[in-house]
């Protein structure tokens, strides 16, 4: 009887410690919600993380999660959030991943380029204007785009760049991302944050930001055509429009030619992994489970 004990407590330590092994080896996640945030965005994903690889250490950052202060100025955002998560960060040694959506990912860019002592590993972009926003014309009853046309009732695409060209109009989230192909002499006189991260204009720090997001081990950036929020969609990959309107693919964009930042620098690494989902819509992204399954699951362990 004795025997049986001792050998089924081996039996026990040996499992324990491998389930102890298994749960260690994924490292923790990081999630950031967009902009106008719908309470159930983090907890989505939280839990499609979880059923995938329980365990896991999940940190949903909460602040400016309200309607207004989600719109408050980008900058601001950067520095508080880099706060909460230098803490999550100090405790994992192994490094930890970024998954951040919509608004969120052009933040967690931010971050990234700002923060020399960052550890992420992955960095995944879901359905974020990385390249820039230019319209909010999407059919009506799109939660986000029926908002924006409350807060800016007089301005369509062609004109707002007249309000987020000041000095008031980058005081608002959406203004610094706004990024206008027929003004971009105003764009880069005015823009104080997407044109400074893409070092489109005057940054004495431009080394530095581009060094800190040289950092990444990989970037993943998922986005797709019946997106109807992030315009044009391909911004979600770094591409953009030129003057025409016509899209540029991110290999073509000024930014990714004089490797203003360091996107020329990963794709040479094979450190970029993009996808092009077809048939979701914007406000999904985070409840799709395919899109999980395919695209954002295997770069979480």
């Amino acid at each position: 009887m004795e025997k049986m004990t001792n050998l089924n407590f081996r039996v026990f330590l040996f499992v324990s410690l491998g389930c102890l092994v298994s749960v260690m080896c994924f490292k923790p996640v990081i999630l950031m919600h967009g902009v106008f945030p719908n309470p159930n965005e983090l907890p989505d994903i939280e839990s499609k993380i979880l059923k995938a690889h329980p365990g896991t250490n999940v940190t949903k950052i909460e602040m400016f999660s309200e309607f207004l202060t989600s719109i408050a100025p980008l900058w601001l955002q950067v520095d508080l959030i880099t706060k909460q998560i230098r803490k999550v960060m100090k405790n994992s040694k192994d490094g930890v991943h970024l998954l951040c959506y919509s608004q969120g990912g052009i933040t967690c860019r931010g971050i990234l380029e700002t923060m020399p002592d960052h550890n992420v590993d992955t960095f995944i972009s879901l359905s974020s204007p990385q390249g820039g926003q230019y319209g909010v014309q999407p059919p009506a009853g799109n939660l986000d785009t029926d908002r924006l046309k409350y807060l800016f009732p007089n301005y369509l695409k062609e004109n707002i760049y007249k309000f987020f060209y000041t000095e008031a109009g980058q005081e608002v989230s959406i203004g610094n991302y706004w990024n206008d192909p027929h003004h971009q002499d105003l764009y880069k006189k005015y823009s104080v944050f997407l044109a400074v991260l893409n070092n489109q204009t005057h940054n004495p720090q431009s080394h530095e930001y581009k060094k800190n997001f040289l950092r990444l081990k990989k970037m993943v950036l998922i986005g797709g055509p019946d997106d109807g929020v992030i315009t044009p969609w391909q911004s979600s990959q770094f591409g953009f429009y030129d003057q025409n309107e016509s899209v540029l693919p991110y290999k073509k964009t000024e930014w990714y030619l004089k490797d203003s930042f360091g996107l020329q620098t990963l794709e040479k690494r094979d450190a970029i992994q993009t996808y092009s989902i077809s048939g979701v819509k914007h406000v999904m992204w985070h409840k799709n489970q395919t899109v999980f399954n395919c695209c954002i699951e295997k770069w979480l362990t």
